[in-house]
């Protein structure tokens, strides 16, 4: 099953953060994400044609977080939205991440 098809799970913390290696292994299927902060969060900057695209994106990004219970760090201007992933409660990565990277990449319009 891909990544995008699966469901975020509810994570309660007390649970290893993903190491590196682990990390790696799942970057490989959300295309423009990076690894930062010491592989502890995942980034991508998506681009777009002028504001209003970015701002029509950020709230699909916010309808698709709530639907899954996850929420991203998101920052956005003219022609660009930047969203961070990690898990709070674990202070690092989680699948969890992944797969909302992985929705997002779906949601983007120039992944159409």
């Amino acid at each position: 099953m891909s990544l995008s098809d699966k469901k975020c799970t509810p994570c309660q913390g007390g649970i290893t953060p993903l190491d590196r290696a682990q990390a790696e292994t799942l970057l490989r299927d959300t295309p423009g994400w990076l690894l930062t902060a010491e592989a502890t969060r995942i980034q991508r900057t998506y681009q777009f044609k002028n504001f209003i695209e970015a701002l029509n994106f950020v709230n699909a990004l916010g309808k698709i977080a709530e639907s899954e219970g996850h929420h991203p760090d998101i920052s956005f201007g003219w022609g660009y939205c930047t969203a961070i992933l990690y898990t709070h409660k674990i202070k690092g990565l989680h699948e969890n991440d992944f797969i909302l990277a992985a929705k997002f990449n779906r949601a983007y319009p120039a992944a159409a």
